[in-house]
C-alpha cells in the first residue's frame, strides 16, 4: 500500500550524506516529496527532514539507514499520525482554549487525552469539548506530593508531550527527568528584566515598546530549555499595563499553538541547548 513517511535524520557530519541517504530511498524506490536538510558546522553536525512515498516497510527502511550511517545516528522513520498529548494548566484560559478549538477544527496533528489543572475554574471551558478535566488541587501539599498525584494520573494515559499551557507551578527535577523533551512551555519573554506576580505592570512602568513570548521544552533549568518559537509585537505609550497584558496573552497562545504544530509534525531537533527547526 503506497504510504508516506518522515525520515529524520541527526549525526556527525560526513562528505556525501545525502548521497548516502537518497541513495537508500532510491534501492527502496521511493519517492522525495520534500527534503530539508541543515549542517551546524560548530558542532560538525548535520540534520535532515525528508518526506518520501512509496510502498515499504518502515521498519526495514530504518533498519538499512542506521546500518548504512552508523550507530552513532539518530534515525528515526514516522508514520504521519496524530500524537496523544495531555495539556496542562492552572486558571489562565486564553493559551489553553486557543488549542481546544484548533484541536476542534483539526489544525493539529494531535489527540488531546486530558486536561490536568491545579485550580477547578477551567472545568466548564474544557468539558464542553468531550475531553476529560482532571483537578488536582494543591492545597496543603508539598510540591512533590502534589506531582506525585499528578504522575499517577499521567500514568493512566498513552501520550507523547506535555503542554503547559499557562501551568503556573515550577516543575521538580525529579517530573521533568520522566519526560525529557516531551514538555512544551509557553511564557512571555520579559525574563529575567521582569520576574514576579505582574510583568506586565513592570513592563508598562519600564516603558517597553515590544513584548514577545516563548515556546520551549522544559529542562531542569528554570524557563531556559531549547526554544521551539518565538515572536514579538510592538506597543507604545498608548497601552496601560492591562492592554499589554491582552495584547501578550494574545502573542502567547500563538506562539505556543506554533511551537505545537512544529513539534507535532516532526520539524524539531533538539542539538545541546538549541534547536533547529525544518
Amino acid at each position: 500500500m503506497m504510504q508516506k513517511a518522515r525520515v529524520l535524520i541527526d549525526c556527525h557530519d560526513q562528505k556525501g550524506l545525502v548521497y548516502k541517504i537518497s541513495k537508500i530511498f532510491y534501492e527502496f524506490d521511493l519517492n522525495i516529496v520534500s527534503n530539508q536538510e541543515f549542517v551546524d558546522f560548530e558542532s560538525k553536525h548535520f540534520f535532515m527532514r525528508s518526506v518520501v512515498e512509496g510502498v515499504f516497510d518502515e521498519k526495514s527502511l530504518q533498519a538499512v539507514l542506521q546500518e548504512r550511517l552508523g550507530e552513532s545516528a539518530k534515525v528515526k522513520v514516522v508514520l504521519p499520525k496524530k500524537k496523544n498529548i495531555v495539556l496542562m494548566a492552572t486558571k489562565e484560559s486564553h493559551a489553553l482554549g486557543d488549542i481546544l478549538i484548533r484541536h476542534l477544527d483539526g489544525e493539529l496533528e494531535a489527540n488531546i487525552v486530558a486536561v490536568i489543572a491545579n485550580r477547578d475554574n477551567l472545568r466548564s471551558l474544557v468539558e464542553r469539548f468531550n475531553i476529560p478535566f482532571i483537578y488536582i488541587s494543591a492545597d496543603n501539599l508539598s510540591r512533590e506530593e502534589h506531582e506525585a498525584l499528578i504522575l499517577k494520573e499521567l500514568e493512566k494515559f498513552d501520550f507523547e508531550y506535555i503542554v503547559l499551557a499557562k501551568y503556573m507551578r515550577i516543575l521538580t527535577p525529579n517530573f521533568v527527568e520522566k519526560y525529557p523533551f516531551k514538555i512544551i512551555n509557553i511564557h512571555h519573554s520579559f525574563l529575567p528584566a521582569f520576574i514576579g506576580a505582574n510583568p506586565y505592570k513592570q513592563a508598562y512602568e519600564r516603558g517597553v515598546k515590544i513584548i514577545g513570548a516563548t515556546a520551549h521544552f522544559v529542562t531542569n533549568d528554570l524557563d531556559e530549555g531549547p526554544i521551539i518559537a518565538q515572536d514579538v509585537i510592538h506597543v507604545n505609550h498608548r497601552y496601560d499595563w492591562r492592554a499589554m497584558q491582552k495584547a501578550g496573552r494574545d502573542v502567547e497562545k500563538i506562539v505556543l499553538a506554533r511551537a505545537l504544530k512544529l513539534v507535532l509534525e516532526d520539524r524539531v531537533f533538539v542539538i545541546n541547548n538549541k534547536t533547529v527547526v525544518f
